[in-house]
């Protein structure tokens, strides 16, 4: 006989374990927000805390909703660096948009598969919106392409595929095993790693990646470029890409993009600009014009979890002609084919994934809440105080600025400081929780860097990590003791 009990399946919540779920968990949002001006950034880690968590059983019975909450509050959370802390300043890495653990809990909710447009219509095309808005701020074609990416390295990783696929119509059947003549990259000697990797991973080579001198604004020498393909032509290699750099991950230099897009021309390369970094800065008031030719690039890497603040993972490749994307990723699967709808695009065939999460939603959401107004604000803000850390180091005696600062990387060294004694440092201001900064090296010399991609950092953040280092550099020069944390321990 039928009645109208209603059995909760056993993996779903019950109406009231959702709703206590829920209060729960604005509840932790609200408080972590609350409690970043004062968070450790990095935490003083509970060793036994963590240790519980490594080695802890399964639970056969579950410990429930109040449960796991309790385990975030108490284990996780009290040992995570706090990256949006308004002084966390070590890396390219800025604090999540206000809006998008809101995005990402909707994403999770409706876990659309983004691989072909029937498992997730209004997914797709609302990626296909993202990379259009992404497209026109860099100044590519309405008929571009591209695809959301874990991060800046696959996106460099899934350029270098599309590239040998352009350059040599036979590469997919026959890959590089059956080139006459070796594929070779072209990078300067500030890229990032990333380029390396993929040419490890593509099989190309170490061997076959050339690193470009740089001139005295750490930019690619394209006189250097050009005489180093005009070798490699001559001793019967096959050049097929150059990666230039807006945005080099020390000083944030950016490469004469015009320049060497006029030698890829002439030349028959494919041009990739790693703008995992630098690319968004086409938003800035001042920065615009330091970005001409990114958009003559034959493809393109920008990280919307940098400067657009989405919450990590939001990488992004972007292809000046869409078609030589699909060209190398494309392939027929029979239990995959469904008819093709003019609105919708199957992201599997522009990229390595076939299972993909809906990444989409939280850049989208954040253009859509806060506008390009407020982003292009951020950005400006962010200049705005890297220009402002650049003069504080140029006028303090006991500093010296290491390289020019073109966007928002700060490379700090301590007169009188050798380089161990910087990296003491970095680790004294960590555990001080005055900053976390990176480590620099700059034309062999070590310092220190800090980077200014952080929307919640002001002046007085600034103000406070200078007037400390300059504190640190008098310690150091006067001799008064040995090493900078033990004079700091006890102050």
């Amino acid at each position: 006989m039928p009645t109208n009990t209603v059995v909760t399946p056993v993996l779903a919540l019950t109406p009231e374990d959702r709703a206590r779920a829920g209060e729960l968990l604005l509840t932790l949002l609200d408080d972590y927000e609350r409690g970043l001006p004062t968070a450790p950034l990095v935490p003083e880690f509970d060793e036994e805390a963590l240790t519980d968590l490594l080695s802890a059983p399964i639970s056969r019975e579950g410990i429930g909703v109040e449960g796991v909450f309790a385990e975030i509050k108490n284990k996780i959370i009290p040992n995570s660096t706090a990256l949006a802390s308004p002084r966390f300043l070590a890396y390219v890495s800025g604090p999540p948009n206000g809006i998008a653990p809101y995005a990402e809990a909707i994403a999770a909710a409706l876990n659309q598969n983004c691989n072909f447009w029937q498992l997730g219509p209004a997914a797709s095309v609302v990626e296909r919106a993202v990379l259009r808005w992404l497209a026109e701020l860099v100044g590519y074609p309405p008929d571009a392409g591209g695809i959301l990416t874990g991060g800046g390295s696959i996106a460099t990783l899934n350029a270098l595929v599309t590239a040998l696929n352009a350059v040599d119509p036979d590469f997919r059947a026959n890959g590089l095993q059956a080139r006459s003549a070796p594929a070779v990259v072209y990078t300067s000697t500030e890229a990032h790693r990333s380029v390396d990797k993929a040419a490890a991973i593509l099989g190309i080579g170490l061997d076959h990646v050339r690193h470009i001198p740089v001139d005295d604004q750490h930019r690619t020498r394209v006189d250097a470029l050009a005489e180093a393909i005009a070798a490699d032509r001559q001793a019967g290699l096959a050049p097929f890409c150059v990666v230039a750099t807006s945005g080099t991950v020390t000083t944030g230099s950016v490469d004469p993009l015009n320049a060497i897009a006029d030698l890829c021309e002439r030349e028959e390369l494919w041009l990739h600009v790693d703008g995992a970094y630098g690319a968004l800065f086409r938003l800035g008031t001042t920065t615009r014009d330091l970005l001409d030719g990114i958009e003559r690039a034959d493809s393109i890497t920008l990280d919307p979890h940098k400067m657009l603040f989405a919450s990590l993972e939001a990488g992004c490749l972007l292809v000046r002609d869409r078609k030589r994307l699909r060209d190398a990723f494309a392939f027929n699967s029979s239990y995959l084919t469904i008819a093709e709808h003019p609105v919708m695009v199957d992201f599997m065939d522009y990229g390595p994934q076939l299972s993909r999460g809906f990444k989409a939603l939280k850049v989208w959401t954040a253009l859509q809440a806060f506008g390009t107004d407020a982003f292009r604000a951020a950005v400006d803000q962010t200049l705005e105080l890297a220009q402002h850390l650049a003069e504080r180091v140029r006028r303090a005696e006991e500093l010296e600025l290491m390289a020019p600062v073109p966007l928002t990387a700060v490379c700090i060294r301590l007169r009188g400081a050798t380089d161990t004694d910087h990296t003491e440092i970095l680790a004294q201001l960590a555990r001080e929780g005055t900053a976390l900064l990176g480590p620099a090296n700059v034309n062999g010399r070590m310092g220190i860097r800090a980077c200014v991609t952080n929307y919640r950092t002001r002046r007085e953040d600034i103000d406070l990590v200078v007037d400390r280092l300059c504190e640190l550099a008098r310690s150091v020069e006067s001799g008064r003791q040995g090493r900078p944390q033990q004079q700091l321990a006890g102050s």
